[in-house]
Formats: C-alpha cells, sequence, structure tokens
C-alpha cells in the first residue's frame, strides 16, 4: 500500500487524506461556486462526496498517486484536492496513457494564487514521478479561472471533448524532457 507523500509549498501542506478531513472535504463539493464549472454543475451529496473522498485512497494503494488535500498551512484548513489521476474517464477523444491533473479549491480559497501554488508543487512531483509522460486535463469551457491556470504550467489546448452530457476542454502538457 502506498501512502501519500506530504509536499509543503510556502503556505500550503498537500498530504493524504484522513476520516476527519471528511466534513470539510463535502462542504466544498457543496459550494456552487465550486462546483458551477467542474462535476456537472450540481453540488455533491453527502453520499457522492464520500464516494469520490474515499476513491482516492484506494487509487493511492492501488497506483501509487492520486490527489492530494491542500491544507493551508496558517489556518490548518482544508481548502481542496489536487493531484494526477487515472480516472478511466469514458471521453472522447481518449485520454488512456496520459496521467489527468485536476484540481479544485473551496471559494474562500479563490483569487488568493493558492492553485498555482498547489499546481506548481504537483507539476514538479509528477514530473519526478511520470518521467518522459504527457499530462492531460479536462476543463470546462468556461472555466476561465482554471484555464488561465492549466496554460500558465504548459497546457495547451488539443480539442474539446464529449463527456457526460457537456462539452469540455482537452488540455495537454508534453514531457519537459522530451526523448
Amino acid at each position: 500500500m502506498t501512502t501519500t507523500p506530504v509536499i509543503e509549498t510556502a503556505r500550503l501542506i498537500l498530504r493524504g487524506r484522513t476520516i476527519d478531513d471528511f466534513a470539510a472535504y463535502a462542504a466544498i463539493w457543496r459550494e456552487p461556486e465550486v462546483v458551477a464549472r467542474i462535476g456537472g454543475g450540481a453540488p455533491l451529496s453527502e453520499e457522492d462526496a464520500w464516494n469520490k473522498f474515499s476513491r482516492m485512497a484506494g487509487v493511492w494503494a492501488l497506483l501509487g498517486y492520486g490527489f492530494f488535500l491542500v491544507e493551508e498551512k496558517s489556518s490548518g484548513a482544508v481548502i481542496g484536492d489536487i493531484g494526477v489521476c487515472d480516472f478511466k474517464r469514458d471521453i472522447t477523444p481518449s485520454l488512456a496513457g496520459m496521467p489527468e491533473f485536476g484540481w479544485v479549491l473551496s471559494s474562500a480559497a479563490h483569487g488568493k494564487g493558492y492553485a498555482k501554488e498547489a499546481v506548481a508543487a504537483v507539476v514538479d512531483w509528477a514530473g519526478k514521478k511520470f518521467p518522459g509522460a504527457t499530462f492531460c486535463c479536462i476543463i470546462d469551457k468556461d472555466n476561465a479561472a482554471s484555464i488561465r491556470i492549466a496554460e500558465a504550467f504548459g497546457f495547451r489546448r488539443a480539442g474539446n471533448g464529449a463527456y457526460h452530457g457537456g462539452e469540455v476542454v482537452i488540455f495537454k502538457r508534453p514531457p519537459a524532457n522530451p526523448g
């Protein structure tokens, strides 16, 4: 079983989840401002939040990578989730063979530069974990903030995709040192 590593940045701790984190995690996924452009646009029920939360423990155990909880150092509050995963998405075009980045932050954490700080840390970690890999992410076509973050870290538009009845933009990030 793989233990989630801990990554520290100037203001954040990226770490594995504990049962005590669930209430804060579920609260993030209930926020209309958070889910407006991700996850279908509807707040998650406690059951759906639990499925998403607990699934990641299994992903880490099976794959040796996954999403980190984002903790704000100054307050100790859980403010988000970020990482790399293989979701086995039924999406066209396929993302098979590419580790997929994703991130979500509570609305209270928006506009503070936390997303860029966390993405920078995970890009560095993932580059070492998957040397030579092309990474991908999918972002709602109207999620301008996430698109700016993706582009700031070398993700480039690779096209549009159909996913769960909606349209998403597929981004790819080529290897830092190809070949």
